[in-house]
């Protein structure tokens, strides 16, 4: 599957458009820094990898923007673990 990020800046949120769904990673940015809080995959497209691709594009995008990451979200923390190779975008504060 191919989904397109989109960073829903009014609603704080990076999302996927997939059909009539709306798989999304909450956000607040303060300072440098970017909190991601939630993460959240419809039950119809659970189990498929969404998650998993959400994180590493929205990873990317923070990479991009120069951000500092806070993960606050288990999902994300979780997702982090298994791929050490995104440590470096993890606060050390």
């Amino acid at each position: 599957m191919d989904f397109q990020l989109i960073d829903n800046k009014t609603n704080s949120q990076y999302e996927f458009h997939a059909g009539e769904f709306t798989p999304k990673i909450k956000y607040i940015i303060t300072g440098n820094k970017i909190f991601l809080t939630h993460t959240e995959v419809p039950v119809q497209l659970q189990g498929k990898g969404i998650g998993n691709i959400l994180v590493s594009e929205v990873l990317e995008d923070i990479k991009q923007t120069g951000l500092s990451l806070v993960p606050l979200c288990p999902f994300v923390a979780a997702y982090i673990k298994r791929h050490p190779e995104w440590n470096f975008l993890v606060s050390k504060e």
